[in-house]
C-alpha cells in the first residue's frame, strides 16, 4: 500500500516524457498570466485523453462561454460590451499558444466598470417599495435569456430579480407575523413594515455580493475562471488550480492538511469561529472563542489581508498552510473588543471525513454498515491515511462483531483514489481484475487484485445513488460484474468514467504537487468495467431500483454537453464469485416490496412534479406567488417526511468507535446525529431488506442439504 503502483510509475514516465521539454524552443512570455495558459495550452494538445482541435471555433466557444461564466445572471455586462470583446472572438486560440493574453484583462475592466453602474441601480432600485399586485412574471434561467441591449433593459432585469428577492422576504414574514400572532413578546409590524423589512434583507445580501466583487474577484480569480473556461471545453474535469486551491484539492482529498483547528461560518457578512477541535492549536492558544469574528489573516510578518467580501472556503484556504508555519489572526471578540493571535499551524486530521462503520439490529440478526464519503489518499506521506486501509479496518471490526452481512454507502461518494478502490474492492474477491484502463494511444490496461485471500465472503450490498461518481463507480461495476453483491440505487450512478492526474505548471518541476504557477488536473485515461462496458455517461445500473428525490434533476455526466462519449473495450477475463444466492429472486423480493410501499409511489410522483417546477417562470404578483409556493412547500414537507422511516432502526456504534467519536463534545454530538439519522434512512431499511433477502436464502440453502457453494468462506 506504501509503494506507488507500478501503472503510476509508468504514468509518470509518460507525462515527463510529454512535457519535459514543455516550452524551452520558445522565449518565456512576460507575464505569469501567458506562461500559465501558454503551458496549459500545450497539455491539453499533448497530453489530453481526447483533446478537441484549438482553433477559431474552439475560440468562438471558448469567448461566448468565459463571458457566461464571468456574468452567470446577465445583468452586468451589456451587448455593446460584448461587440467590444468581440475583436478577440477567434483570437484566444493564439493567446492559448502564446500570443499576449487580452481578452480576459479586457473583459475584466469593462466588468468592474459595469459593476459599479449595476451597484448605483441595485441601490436606487431597493430605495422605494415594491407594488407586490402587478401581475408580471421573471426568467430565471440564464439560458433562456440575453445579456441587456439597453439601459432600460438591464434596469427591469435588475428591477425583477431585487423584487423576486424581496417577495420571497416579504411572504417569510408576514407568514411569521400570523404564526405569532397574539404572543406578547413579538411586535406586530405593518405589512408596510414588513416590506420595508424585505428590501432591508435584500439590500444586505446585495451589498455582500458586490463586496465580494470588489475585494475578492480580482485578476487572479476572473484568470482561473478564464483558464477553466478553457479546459473544461475538453471536458467537465479537467481544471486548473492556483497554488492554494491545489493545496486545499488535495487537503480534501486525504483527509489532512495544517491549521489552527477551528470551523468557520458565514454569519451576515462575517466570517466566525464556528468550533475548536479539542487538543488543536486553536484550542490550547486559550484566547480563541466561539463566535469570535475574524477580520484579518495574516502569513508570519506579510501584511495582513482583510476578510471583506471573502466567503469560507476563501479564509479557510488563508488560515491554512504549511507545517509549523505562522498564522496571525485579528479577531474581533464577543465583548467587542479586538484581538491578534498568533498560532503554529500544526497536522488536523478530519477523521469524520474518513469510513466509518455501525451496527444495525433487525429482530435477531445483526447487519453491518460502513459509510465511506470519498476514496480518499494521502499521496504525499506513505503512512497518511487510505480509505482502502480503513474500509479494511472497519471490516474486521464488523466481522469480529459477528455481523451477518454488510451493507456499503458510497451514496454521494465522488470518487477519489483509483488505486484504493483496486485495493478495496480486492477485500471481498479472490485475485482478478477490477477495471480496464485506457490512454489516448488506444492501449487498454487492466488493474487488478492481487491478493488471493478474501477479507469478507459474506452477504453484500452496495448502495450508490446519482452522485456516486468516479472511484464509487469502478467499486460498485466490480463487485456487480463479479456477483459479488448486490448493487442499490436510483436509476443510475453519476457516469463519470474518465481519470485525471494533477501535473504541476512550472516547466522545470511538473511533478512538483506545489509548483508556484499552479496546477492542471488533466484527463488522461478512461476507465471500463472489467466487462468492457464504459461507466462514462451511462454509469451503473443498480440491480434494485428505488425511486429517488433527485432523480429528475439534470446533473449527471450525460446531462453536461463536454462530456466525453461512451465507448467499450474488449471484456477481461474474470471468474465469477459464487454467491449462494439467486440474484434474480432477491431482486423479485424487492420489486415486491417497492411497488407495494406507498411510500415510493409518493416519493416518485413527488419528485416528478418539483422537477417540472424548476424549468418555468416565476409569478412576482403575491397572491400567485403565494399560492404556487404553497404547492411547493407542501410537496418538499411531504417529501421529508416520506424520506424519514417511521419505527426507526436499532442503529449504534461499534465499542472500539467510543473513544474516537465521544472524546469532543461537539464531535460527539455530531456522531450521535449521525446514528440518528441512519435510523431514521428509508433507503438504509430497504439494503437492510436485502441483506435479510440473502442471509434466508443462503440459510434455506444449507438446510435444504444444499453443498455450500464454493468461495463462500466462513466468517
Amino acid at each position: 500500500m506504501k509503494r506507488l503502483p507500478l501503472l503510476l510509475l509508468m504514468l509518470a514516465a509518460g507525462i515527463f516524457l510529454t512535457f519535459s521539454s514543455m516550452g524551452k524552443d520558445k522565449k518565456d512570455p512576460p507575464s505569469k498570466y501567458e506562461r500559465i495558459l501558454r503551458n496549459v495550452g500545450e497539455m491539453l494538445t499533448q497530453g489530453h485523453f481526447s483533446p478537441k482541435d484549438i482553433n477559431d471555433n474552439f475560440s468562438k466557444e471558448v469567448f461566448k462561454k468565459y463571458l457566461e461564466e464571468l456574468d452567470p445572471e446577465k445583468n452586468i455586462l451589456m451587448q455593446q460590451d460584448i461587440q467590444i470583446l468581440k475583436r478577440h472572438e477567434t483570437r484566444i486560440d493564439d493567446e492559448i499558444k502564446g500570443a499576449p493574453v487580452e481578452f480576459f484583462i479586457e473583459a475584466g475592466k469593462l466588468f468592474n466598470q459595469r459593476i459599479e453602474e449595476a451597484a448605483k441601480i441595485y441601490k436606487e432600485i431597493l430605495s422605494k417599495p415594491f407594488d407586490f399586485t402587478v401581475d408580471e412574471y421573471i426568467v430565471t434561467d440564464s439560458k433562456k435569456i440575453e445579456f441587456p441591449a439597453n439601459d432600460k433593459q438591464r434596469y427591469d432585469s435588475w428591477r425583477k430579480r431585487l423584487k423576486y428577492m424581496a417577495l420571497e422576504r416579504y411572504v417569510e414574514l408576514q407568514d411569521l407575523r400570523a404564526k405569532n400572532k397574539g404572543k406578547d413578546s413579538f411586535a406586530v409590524k405593518t405589512d408596510a413594515d414588513l416590506e420595508k423589512e424585505a428590501r432591508s434583507k435584500v439590500t444586505k445580501i446585495m451589498d455582500r455580493t458586490f463586496e465580494r466583487y470588489r475585494y475578492k474577484f480580482n485578476d487572479d480569480d476572473k484568470f482561473a475562471l478564464y483558464v477553466n473556461t478553457i479546459t473544461q471545453m475538453m471536458d467537465p474535469y479537467t481544471e486548473f488550480f492556483p497554488p492554494a486551491d491545489k493545496r486545499y484539492f488535495d487537503e480534501q482529498l486525504s483527509g489532512e492538511f495544517y491549521g489552527i483547528g477551528a470551523s468557520l461560518q458565514y454569519d451576515d457578512g462575517n466570517i466566525k469561529i464556528n468550533s475548536l477541535l479539542t487538543g488543536s492549536p486553536a484550542w490550547k492558544s486559550g484566547q480563541i472563542e466561539v463566535g469570535d469574528v475574524i477580520m484579518k489573516v495574516a502569513q508570519g510578518n506579510e501584511p495582513p489581508v482583510e476578510l471583506t467580501g471573502y466567503v469560507v472556503e476563501d479564509a479557510v484556504k488563508l488560515i491554512r498552510g504549511k507545517k509549523g508555519s505562522e498564522v496571525r489572526l485579528s479577531l474581533k471578540k464577543n465583548d467587542g473588543t479586538l484581538k491578534t493571535v498568533t498560532l503554529i499551524r500544526e497536522k488536523i486530521v478530519q477523521d469524520e471525513t474518513f469510513a466509518r462503520s455501525a451496527v444495525v439490529q433487525q429482530g435477531t440478526s445483526k447487519i453491518g454498515y460502513i459509510f465511506l464519503p470519498e476514496f480518499y489518499a494521502n499521496f504525499n506521506d506513505p503512512n497518511g491515511s487510505r480509505s482502502a486501509v480503513d474500509v479494511a479496518k472497519e471490516v474486521i471490526k464488523l466481522k469480529n462483531a459477528k455481523v451477518d452481512g454488510i451493507v456499503i454507502d458510497l451514496r454521494n461518494n465522488g470518487g477519489g483514489s483509483l488505486y484504493d478502490v483496486v485495493q478495496m474492492a480486492g477485500l471481498f474477491i479472490e485475485d482478478g481484475p477490477i477495471v480496464q484502463v485506457k490512454d489516448r494511444e488506444n492501449k487498454p490496461t487492466v488493474m487488478r487484485d492481487k491478493d488471493g485471500s478474501v477479507l469478507y465472503d459474506g452477504p453484500l450490498a452496495v448502495m450508490v445513488n446519482e452522485f456516486s461518481a468516479s472511484a464509487s463507480e469502478i467499486f460498485a461495476a466490480a463487485i456487480q460484474d463479479y456477483g459479488r453483491g448486490v448493487i442499490i440505487g436510483s436509476t443510475s450512478t453519476y457516469g463519470k468514467g474518465t481519470v485525471q492526474r494533477s501535473i504541476g505548471l512550472d516547466p522545470d518541476n511538473f511533478m512538483a504537487t506545489n509548483s508556484e504557477l499552479g496546477s492542471l488536473k488533466l484527463t488522461l485515461q478512461k476507465f471500463y468495467r472489467i466487462n468492457g462496458g464504459s461507466t462514462q455517461l451511462k454509469g451503473v445500473i443498480p440491480d434494485i431500483v428505488i425511486p429517488d428525490q433527485f432523480e429528475y434533476l439534470r446533473f449527471r455526466e450525460k446531462d453536461n454537453t463536454n462530456a466525453l462519449p461512451w465507448d467499450e473495450v474488449n471484456k477481461a477475463s474474470y471468474k465469477s464469485w459464487n454467491a449462494g444466492y439467486d440474484l434474480q429472486a432477491i431482486k423479485n423480493l424487492s420489486n415486491n416490496r417497492l411497488s407495494n410501499n406507498e411510500t415510493f409511489k409518493k416519493i416518485k410522483s413527488s419528485t416528478e412534479w418539483l422537477a417540472k417546477q424548476n424549468d418555468k417562470e416565476y409569478p412576482l404578483n403575491i397572491d400567485k406567488f403565494r399560492k404556487e409556493q404553497q404547492s411547493l412547500k407542501t410537496t418538499v414537507q411531504q417529501l421529508d417526511t416520506l424520506l424519514k422511516l417511521k419505527d426507526e432502526m436499532n442503529v449504534s456504534y461499534l465499542p472500539e468507535d467510543k473513544e474516537r467519536f465521544t472524546a469532543d463534545k461537539d464531535r460527539s454530538e455530531r456522531y450521535n446525529q449521525w446514528l440518528k439519522n441512519l435510523s431514521k434512512d428509508i433507503y438504509l431499511d430497504q439494503a437492510m431488506k436485502v441483506i435479510g433477502d440473502i442471509t434466508t436464502q443462503q440459510n434455506l440453502a444449507k438446510t435444504g442439504g444444499v453443498k455450500k457453494q464454493e468461495g463462500m468462506k466462513a466468517f
